[in-house]
């Protein structure tokens, strides 16, 4: 099971905290405490620099610390909502300081990328896979990375960048088929 994913005694007890963080901010430490590493983890995939890293994320939960009486559940956890902040603030920094985003890469999750695309995963197939992803925009390699290199439903998927589950869905297949493309289409021989 991800780590992401909860069962419904979970979920009660995530949102009796959020109701208490609601009524009483002092007690969104409880939150803060729970998800701060996750929050971290995934703010340090995309800065590749750990003062940047500790900035946005006090960020975060700032915000959310101040929006919390705005939350409200949508089927999905709590920490939805605060990856989806994050993935705001990544975004802003970027933007507002003309800055390159990291992606981080790990070999079983090209390999994956690679079956994915329905190649087969030599260091050929992993170089070009390289180049493809270099030429991908910004919204193709935030999908590439939410689903395949941090293994998220495509319902988080939807959630953290604003759009819906089947609409997460589509993106993600139709940027399937531009690295397919961009890698010179099926080449592998059996």
């Amino acid at each position: 099971m991800n780590a992401h994913h909860k069962n419904e005694n979970e979920l009660k007890l995530e949102l009796q905290q959020v109701q208490a963080a609601k009524s009483n901010p002092a007690r969104f430490d409880v939150l803060y405490d729970r998800y701060y590493k996750s929050i971290f983890v995934f703010v340090y995939r995309r800065t590749g620099n750990e003062d940047l890293t500790a900035d946005i994320t006090s960020q975060v939960f700032l915000k959310a610390l101040i929006n919390i009486r705005k939350y409200e559940y949508k089927g999905v956890p709590f920490s939805a909502w605060l990856f989806r902040i994050a993935f705001n603030e990544i975004n802003m920094y970027f933007r507002k300081n003309n800055a390159d985003r990291v992606v981080s890469l790990e070999r079983s999750n090209v390999g994956a990328l690679i079956a994915e695309v329905q190649e087969e995963d030599n260091s050929e197939q992993q170089s070009r896979m390289m180049a493809a992803l270099k030429q991908m925009g910004e919204e193709d390699l935030q999908l590439i990375e939410l689903r395949f290199f941090e293994k998220r439903s495509f319902a988080e998927v939807g959630n953290i960048i604003g759009i819906t589950e089947n609409n997460a869905k589509v993106k993600l297949y139709r940027t399937l088929d531009k690295i397919k493309k961009l890698m010179g289409g099926s080449s592998s021989k059996k």
